[in-house]
């Protein structure tokens, strides 16, 4: 069952649960005079996805597809979603863009740099080049500007059917998840590398109000210091001293 819900103003979380691994799978899809869709979801998902996306505009006027790293869950269907919306560009980092994209891709993608900024219309997002966060040489972020949303992707991950949105502190599950990942044939699902806290902290500062993550619930309060915790937390388990 997929589900549809407005997590900041003109933001719209799609979310599938997949019950076999317990897990939400989340796009987010940015309702503008250019639309935005952040992750596109696995390829198999593309048609729930485009039903969810055609509930609040036309799928074709889609003008921009966007993710955080070259992984199946994040850009599966990047293609499909390029082949319905003609006007469609992928944004992504230098780096995923080189190395992946523009291979696989049947548009080129437009390359972001740290910092740049994107203008869908009423809404402008940041993007933070963040390599190794959540994951990926490639990987990065966007920081909506106006209402201070983060499309974080696997940072805040949490198992479960969970609610979409919550003002309460989703800390412990994350750590839950990355815990049970680290004792799984899983492990290092987050690289902890001598960046991780500096991009962290990088982020932090942006103060975001709402933590838009790609599995499990959006968090909307002091993002600042979510992230801040976060790399508390991420340190204590993953540094093995």
């Amino acid at each position: 069952m997929t589900t549809i819900t407005e997590i900041a103003p003109d933001i719209y979380r799609i979310s599938t649960y997949d019950s076999k691994i317990d897990l939400q799978f989340n796009q987010f899809l940015v309702k503008d005079e250019e639309p935005l869709l952040f992750h596109t979801g696995l390829k198999g998902m593309f048609p729930m996805i485009h039903d969810a996306v055609a509930a609040i505009i036309d799928p074709s006027q889609i003008r921009w597809i966007s993710f955080s790293h070259f992984e199946a869950d994040e850009c599966g269907s990047l293609n499909e979603w390029l082949s319905i919306a003609p006007n469609a560009q992928t944004i992504c980092s230098p780096v995923a863009a080189f190395v992946s994209v523009d291979d696989f891709a049947i548009r080129p993608a437009k390359s972001m740099q740290h910092g740049e900024v994107l203008n869908t219309g009423k809404y402008q997002f940041q993007f933070h080049h963040t390599p190794q966060v959540p994951h990926g040489w490639d990987a990065g972020l966007l920081f909506e500007t106006i209402h201070k949303t983060l499309l974080c992707s696997d940072l805040f991950h949490q198992f479960g059917d969970v609610e979409p949105i919550t003002e309460s502190d989703v800390m412990e599950r994350s750590r839950k998840t990355i815990v049970d990942y680290e004792a799984s044939p899983f492990p290092n699902y987050i690289p902890y590398t001598t960046h991780t806290n500096r991009i962290l902290q990088e982020l932090a500062a942006l103060k975001p109000h709402t933590l838009a993550t790609m599995h499990g619930t959006t968090f909307v309060g002091d993002g600042e210091r979510a992230l801040q915790d976060l790399a508390v937390m991420l340190r204590e388990v993953l540094v093995k001293e």
